[in-house]
């Protein structure tokens, strides 16, 4: 026989029921007639066998019941085997989907964990980078080229001779650069301001190889690497918010150091407009952006526009830090610098010195105040007091005040004296008190030596040696415009024993070359200290200062070894 299928037997079964049903019907009728027989007849001849017929179908009526029930049965069981399969493929489907759900899990882990690897290799090659810019870091003092850059707490200077504006002052993304960049720590300065925001490491570590990239002239690659960290942020974020802010600004500094100021001005008014609405107006970070906006707005010459900005990021940091905090005196030099710039373009264009004293005062007073604030909460010894003595000194060699000028610088060279020989005594004197010395002595001893001690010291000095070196030729330029040419060459020479050159100098024993080579050096720094005699540079921390014309008479030349 061949199998029947599941179907079939219900099939089937159904049908024998139904053929049960009709004989089950048909014996029923037989029965009940037979019964009727029996009781109309009392003693029939044959009414045994009538009996024996009746019994005959009574048993087969009961067997006809007893299969009724068992195809009910069957039934029953092929309906129960039908949900049981259809169970069975409900929990077959389910098994599918969980495989498939299982595959695109297992899918999604594989492309989180090259993800994971990318991220690890990249915080690596991120790393690497920081310490390669930490190790540039340390050895950029030793840069030949520092010593012509700017000394006070201002950018570095990148073309003066292209470019009368100096850089006023750093790029005051105080919060956007690294912590050092202001005397209060990150976490303290967030609990200060209670502005509950604070730079992410990213954007620190981005900025950095940014910074190094622009140092080195790779715009191209400096410039799209700024544009994609601030597509991914304004995707991730909204374009209203502080990490963009943040970005537009790097983007801007980059901008402005290509000489893209119209495309740095509008990053910048943009990452001001973010950042006043999502931190207050009254932000440190606002501040920074203004500072660099009046950055940007001093190198165009716009100082006018450039001094309220600047203004208004000194009253934030004075309402927020505090009117004795170190970077509020940081925000006094650079709002006097810009000032002091913006003098010496109202004298170009032929405004009297008289109608513009009000300005110098306003000048002398920041610088002031800043150098209480910095000799207050830092110390004398801090490199921005002298710094800002620097700065102050040429706000007064503007003015002519020569003698205020000169004990200024006097005053940064005996610090730094004091702080590598101690106190000051007959035989233990700092530098200009050697070259007011050899002045005085110039008659009487012909052929006197260099102060080569002095070399020594400079590069061994604690303070800043970019400051000291400008103090000695500011010193030194001040004592020609004074006729005492002696004591400016004393300190021209120690000044240029300061450079890298000098250093290499020592190195070779000074070798007969090698005093040729020095004695080149004097000679070029004479010549050109001659030729701006009647219109001499006083190398300001900061700025560039002139002083008036004089008629002073030719000096005589002095031998020198």
């Amino acid at each position: 026989m061949t199998a029947l299928t599941q179907e079939e037997v219900a099939t089937h079964t159904r049908t024998v029921v139904q053929g049960l049903e009709a004989l089950r019907n048909e014996h029923n009728s037989i029965l009940s007639g037979i019964s009727s027989t029996l009781s109309s007849a009392h003693h029939p001849p044959d009414s045994n066998v009538i009996a024996e017929k009746a019994g005959i179908l009574q048993r087969s009526l009961d067997q006809i019941e007893l299969g009724l029930s068992e195809a009910q049965i069957m039934l029953a069981l092929a309906s129960h085997l039908q949900t049981v399969e259809a169970e069975k493929q409900k929990l077959r489907a389910q098994v599918r989907r969980l495989c498939q759900e299982n595959a695109w899990l297992r899918d999604e882990l594989a492309s989180t964990q090259q993800k994971l690897q990318a991220s690890e290799q990249h915080v690596a090659q991120l790393e690497e980078d920081k310490k390669h810019l930490e190790f540039m870091s340390t050895i950029k003092k030793y840069d030949a080229d520092v010593q012509q850059d700017s000394e006070s707490s201002m950018e570095e200077k990148k073309d003066k001779s292209d470019d009368p504006v100096v850089d006023l002052f750093p790029d005051d993304d105080a919060d956007d650069r690294a912590a050092a960049m202001s005397p209060t720590p990150p976490s303290q300065f967030a609990q200060q301001v209670n502005a509950g925001y604070e730079i992410p490491a990213r954007l620190r570590t981005l900025h950095n190889l940014v910074i190094q990239y622009a140092s080195q002239g790779r715009y191209e690659v400096a410039v799209p690497l700024c544009k994609q960290a601030l597509e991914d942020l304004e995707k991730t974020s909204g374009h209203d918010h502080p990490d963009v802010a943040t970005m537009l600004n790097i983007l801007a500094l980059v901008y402005r150091d290509q000489n893209k100021y119209k495309e740095a001005a509008n990053l910048l008014n943009d990452a001001l407009a973010i950042r006043e609405k999502t931190l207050g107006e009254n932000h440190p970070a606002v501040a920074a952006t203004l500072n660099n906006l009046a950055v940007l707005y001093g190198k165009r010459g716009k100082y006018k526009e450039a001094e309220p900005l600047c203004k208004r990021a000194l009253e934030i940091r004075e309402k927020v830090l505090g009117r004795d905090h170190p970077d509020v005196a940081k925000q006094l030099n650079n709002l006097a610098l810009l000032c002091q710039n913006q003098i010496s373009q109202e004298e170009r264009r032929g405004v009297p010195k008289e109608e513009l004293l009000g300005k110098y005062e306003e000048v002398e007073r920041y610088y002031q105040r800043a150098l209480e604030i910095y000799e207050t909460k830092l110390g004398p010894d801090d490199p921005n007091v002298a710094k800002t003595k620097n700065n102050l000194a040429s706000a007064y060699l503007k003015q002519g005040k020569y003698k205020e000028a000169e004990i200024l610088y006097k005053q940064v060279l005996t610090r730094a004296h004091e702080r590598e020989f101690g106190a000051i005594d007959g035989d233990n004197k700092p530098i200009w008190q050697v070259a007011e010395e050899r002045e005085e002595n110039k008659n009487k001893v012909k052929d006197s030596a260099p102060y080569g001690e002095y070399g020594g010291w400079h590069k061994a000095a604690k303070v800043d040696s970019p400051t000291v070196t400008t103090t000695l030729k500011n010193l030194g330029a001040l004592y020609r415009r004074q006729g005492k040419y002696e004591a400016a060459e004393t300190l021209e020479d120690c000044a240029i024993r300061s450079r890298k050159e000098a250093v290499n100098l020592v190195k070779d024993g000074m070798t007969p070359e090698g005093n040729r080579r020095l004695s080149a050096s004097r000679d070029r720094l004479r010549r050109g200290s001659r030729e701006s005699l009647n219109s001499t540079d006083f190398d300001a921390a900061d700025d560039v200062s002139k002083l008036p014309h004089s008629h002073t008479p030719n000096k005589r030349t002095l031998t020198r070894t």
